[in-house]
């Protein structure tokens, strides 16, 4: 029997009888700004996990980057090689192989969520999202190309760092750092190819990775999943209407309620976070169809 490891927002990590696999195993909880929900999502766990498989598979058939997926072992668990963990900034060594790397990459190709809410703000310009100066831009355009931004890991909140900082953090060389954006890159190509056969859009999401054998980039944890990146139906977008189809369905609810603002008014001022109140059983309901719904939208499959 193996032991947990590690117990995230969303996911458990387990030993194995083997010293260099773990096994992840999703779980139904659902997290919204860094806080568990005190609610369960029916078929949630199952959902991430087989879609994250699918998206794995396709990475390794196109000969994109090594993985760390050895076997699904059932519909709520995949089997994953070991890295080691190192949460001390700057603490990894030039030479050290079989690494997790401490950055996560955001890649965006759309305006929307927290950098549209940057550029409402006046906190991110128009040409930092690749526009002429002072083009006015609405929530929702698309990108003129991938937007590429890289947060902590290992901080209590994600916090965006500048290409400088996350080489100090990560140690990573220059030529690694580049390596890791232009695999993230070509695995959103494959995203936003598979997603718009069936009528999707890849507006955003994040990837982790981990340095091998050789220090070779290798992607790990999960992604192209409802948690990890946002969608939105692409014939309601040529309407011009914006249909979330992604945890920002949930996330919505939180702002339309208040929750959001006073949360992030209690951390500006370091003072003690309200708790996040549990989900309508309407709106666990249509989460849960949403991730069975959006399984067999994104990889064409039977839930």
């Amino acid at each position: 029997m193996g032991e947990m490891i590690y117990h995230g927002k969303v996911k458990q990590v387990w030993s194995t009888e083997d010293p260099n696999v773990i096994e992840f195993r999703y779980t139904d909880q659902i997290s919204v700004f860094d806080q568990i929900i005190p609610s369960l999502i029916p078929r949630k766990g199952e959902s991430l996990n087989r879609t994250s498989c699918h998206w794995f598979k396709l990475v390794k058939e196109a000969g994109i980057c090594d993985t760390h997926v050895i076997e699904m072992n059932a519909p709520d668990r995949v089997l994953a090689r070991r890295f080691d963990v190192i949460r001390e900034p700057g603490a990894i060594s030039r030479d050290q192989e079989n690494v997790f790397v401490p950055l996560e990459v955001i890649c965006r190709h759309y305006l929307a969520g927290s950098g549209w809410r940057r550029y409402a703000k006046g906190d991110a310009p128009a040409e930092e999202f690749g526009f002429e100066p002072g083009t006015k831009l609405q929530e929702g355009v698309k990108l003129p190309k991938p937007y590429l931004e890289v947060s902590t890991k290992f901080e209590k909140f994600d916090r965006l760092l500048d290409r400088q900082e996350a080489l100090e953090i990560s140690n990573l060389t220059d030529e690694e750092f580049n390596a890791i954006l232009d695999i993230v890159v070509k695995v959103d190509a494959i995203i936003e190819t598979e997603a718009a056969k069936r009528g999707l859009i890849h507006v955003d999401g994040k990837k982790e990775f981990a340095l091998g054998v050789g220090r070779v980039p290798v992607l790990v944890d999960s992604f192209g999943t409802l948690d990890e990146d946002r969608w939105w139906d692409s014939e309601a977008y040529q309407r011009g209407e914006i249909v979330q189809l992604s945890k920002e369905f949930v996330r919505g609810h939180y702002l339309e309620t208040g929750h959001h603002s006073e949360l992030y008014a209690a951390r500006e001022a370091e003072t003690e976070e309200p708790p996040i109140p549990a989900l309508p059983q309407e709106i666990i309901d249509e989460t849960s169809t949403l991730y069975a719904d959006m399984f067999e939208r994104l990889t064409g499959q039977s839930f």
